[in-house]
């Protein structure tokens, strides 16, 4: 359950039908419909949503620049098809042409997808089936493409493509050597290296059991980390650091499929919070053979291996963690002998937040970029090459979301952050650390950006609250548009009447206001409360992803609301760690104080019709707030909920709740089955039977507590539906059993 952050000229994105759309007080300008002409435009919505996937088939996905940012390479699909295919634009012709389909490869036989590669995806939340994945060359002139269990090599100049076969096992996670001449592949558990001048395959690592992997990220680096590899190159391509997995003695979990009683269930070691972790190890191995050298920390103190770097000019670098997470530790790596020297140890009495993006070595080793929020708030600082701090690069107080391009050649790093958590936008600012951020983006949304090399062009990403996305190719010196990758999703069939608003005072809450596109004023309109609630994810930002269903359930006679209260992000550390020891008390309050606040602003929110509803902890948020607080909430829909988070992982958990053993009362406060049997308003419990991220045990559990305390509630079970419920023909009976419980238990 995860979800930081991603020219003298202004960049500005005009048209003037985005101007002020996303503003955090007007409301947005959606087509006016009347109440007969929205429920025309509803007919076939939900099926439209659910064939296209909220509307994201069709964009392109998985972007990539060649160093000198004349070519982009990204992968596509069409508006209702999950299978993506490779394509190239041009900047100098503005073109683009398909590399490669996964018609091609397949030639119509069915693709082959292993559990541990639908594992991976489910991590990243991955949908995608044909081509899911590429890696280009550092030098831009080849792709790796894997499709199916089989691997391809295209040289891009010419457009010759090669197999390179295997009978060592499905390949996982191949990835190019910085020289490419070699690319390397996890088969099978253990690691092999490929030479593509001879074709030859050879093994790197032999597993002692079948409980150990070589080159694989474990589960809680995958699922809470954002770290998805196992293997780093040097960058000479000489060597190789792995990491070794062992998760022998580690409970394991089941995974049976009720509709179909046959069937072998599926079964994984998992770190139950409190429970044995994966043992993991780092290793640097020659690709030529020999003995690996062993990387020595103290795992005992720091058993969490939360990050790799290797770039040049500089040392091997990892980044590792107490288990607690208030602890973490930067050392640098002796590649030869496996020592390792503290270059830098962070502390908070919280929790520490990871950024897979640091730390950020200077091209020639002498220092390296690091992120922090030591001093409240995200904070760039460069420090030098024995760990020491030499100066802050970004001012006290500003939001920093993520670093996009340090271009040392300039003297400037592109940041993505600003005042408003609602809003991301793109800035720059020096080296040097004189003079705040200049920031590029004017209009309101939410901006990204990915660089090429050489710093000279880049992708930039945006989305308004009715404007699904976009991503153009710039120029980096003036921000001039040199195309656009063309999308072919859907249009949804009505906009977004939704307006950003932020009640309690300059410190308050933001929330976002859906009104039914046939809002009469004058009329009171029952609430539903649409949640996630819970760290690292926002649901009041100025992006359109998710709003045109939101709206969907406000036009069946509804104001949709979400609200970001205390533990979720871009407020600054005080506000998310005010979660710690207790999962639902302070953002629970929040809701509360929220929904009340804006009450008093929109008389036409009649708060005695509340419905709440969310999925992850989102649906655990639902089902608290339903039980805990049933003069505010009047009726629930809890879908995947974390129930007793005894039963979630332990990275994740113990980040906020401690270990168990230590903080008893910490698990008791923020368990639904401590409250199960307060509730007397109707709940809905929706879950997955193969769910491996919040397994069926947690509905299960409330399930049982609700009964044997003789209370009524609906529970459904989605047979073979995993937590994502990409399914169209299951999502969407889903939303309308949904709006169907809400209209029976709220709406005269």
């Amino acid at each position: 359950m995860r979800h930081l952050r991603a020219a003298a000229a202004v960049l500005t994105i005009s048209g003037s039908a985005l101007l002020g759309a996303c503003a955090s007080e007007p409301r947005a300008s959606a087509p006016s419909a009347s109440s007969a002409g929205a429920h025309g435009a509803m007919a076939g919505y939900l099926e439209q949503h659910a064939a296209t996937r909220g509307f994201t088939l069709g964009r392109p996905a998985a972007t990539a620049m060649t160093p000198t940012g004349d070519k982009v390479y990204f992968l596509r699909s069409g508006p209702r098809s999950f299978v993506r295919d490779l394509y190239e634009w041009d900047a100098a012709t503005g073109q683009e042409r398909v590399l490669l389909t996964a018609d091609q490869v397949l030639a119509g036989e069915e693709e082959v997808l292993t559990a541990e590669e639908l594992a991976r995806r489910e991590r990243t939340r991955s949908t995608a089936r044909g081509i899911a994945s590429f890696g280009l060359s550092k030098d831009g002139a080849k792709m790796l493409v894997p499709l199916s269990g089989r691997v391809f090599v295209i040289d891009l100049a010419s457009g010759a493509q090669r197999e390179f076969k295997s009978d060592a096992g499905f390949p996982i996670d191949p990835r190019f050597s910085p020289d490419g001449s070699m690319f390397a592949s996890v088969r099978d558990g253990d690691l092999y290296i490929a030479d593509l001048a001879s074709g030859l395959e050879r093994r790197l690592t032999t597993k002692e059991s079948e409980t150990v992997t070589h080159g694989l990220a474990e589960f809680v680096a995958q699922e809470e980390m954002s770290r998805h590899e196992g293997y780093w190159w040097s960058p000479d391509a000489k060597r190789i650091a792995f990491q070794r997995t062992d998760t022998e003695g580690m409970m394991r979990f089941y995974i049976p499929d009720p509709a179909n009683p046959g069937k072998e269930p599926q079964s994984w070691p998992y770190p139950r919070a409190g429970t044995k972790n994966a043992d993991v190890r780092l290793a640097v191995q020659d690709v030529a053979g020999g003995e690996p050298v062993w990387v020595d920390w103290d795992r005992e103190r720091y058993p969490y291996l939360a990050t790799v770097k290797w770039p040049e000019n500089a040392p091997l670098t990892i980044l590792v963690q107490n288990r607690e997470q208030t602890e973490q530790a930067l050392l640098a790596v002796n590649d030869a002998t496996g020592s390792t020297s503290v270059l830098h140890v962070e502390r908070d009495g919280a929790w520490i937040n990871l950024d897979q993006s640091m730390p950020r070595w200077l091209k020639d080793g002498s220092g390296f970029l690091w992120t922090t929020e030591r001093d409240g708030w995200w904070r760039l600082e460069l420090r030098d090459r024995t760990g020491a701090h030499v100066r802050d690069v970004t001012p006290a107080g500003f939001n920093l979301r993520g670093v996009a391009k340090v271009d040392e050649g300039r003297g400037l790093v592109w940041l993505t952050g600003g005042d408003d958590p609602t809003q991301s936008h793109l800035f720059r600012a020096r080296l040097d650390g004189s003079g705040p951020p200049e920031r590029i983006t004017m209009e309101p949304g939410m901006h990204g950006a990915s660089f090429c090399e050489d710093g000279s062009a880049f992708l930039h990403t945006f989305s308004g609250l009715n404007d699904p996305g976009s991503t153009t190719v710039r120029r980096a010196d003036d921000g001039a548009a040199l195309g656009t990758l063309r999308s072919e999703a859907e249009a949804p069939r009505f906009g977004v009447n939704g307006q950003i608003v932020r009640v309690g005072g300059p410190d308050g809450l933001d929330a976002l206001v859906i009104r039914p596109r046939g809002f009469v004023e004058g009329r009171r309109y029952p609430v539903l409360v649409s949640v996630y609630g819970g760290p690292h994810a926002q649901t009041v930002t100025a992006a359109a992803r998710g709003r045109h269903l939101n709206q969907w359930f406000a036009d069946h006679g509804f104001i949709v609301v979400s609200i970001d209260g205390r533990g979720t992000p871009a407020r600054g550390r005080d506000w998310e760690r005010a979660i710690k020891f207790d999962l639902i008390g302070p953002a629970l309050a929040d809701q509360k104080r929220g929904l009340r606040l804006l009450g008093e602003r929109f008389p036409e929110m009649d708060l005695s019709r509340v419905g709440i509803f969310g999925w992850s902890f989102g649906g655990y948020f639902a089902a608290m707030a339903t039980m805990r607080e049933p003069e505010t909430f009047h009726a629930g829909v809890a879908g995947a909920p974390v129930c007793d988070w005894i039963d979630y992982d332990t990275h994740y958990t113990e980040r906020y709740l401690g270990v168990p053993d230590d903080h008893p009362d910490a698990y008791e406060r923020s368990n639904v089955l401590t409250y199960a049997p307060q509730l007397r308003r109707p709940l809905l419990i929706v879950h997955g039977t193969a769910d491996d991220n919040v397994y069926l045990v947690h509905s299960l559990k409330m399930s049982d507590a609700l009964f044997r305390a003789g209370i009524d509630h609906e529970f459904l079970t989605l047979a073979g539906q995993t937590h994502m419920v990409a399914a169209p023909e299951v999502y969407t009976p889903l939303q309308k059993r949904t709006i169907e419980h809400f209209v029976r238990h709220l709406r005269p």
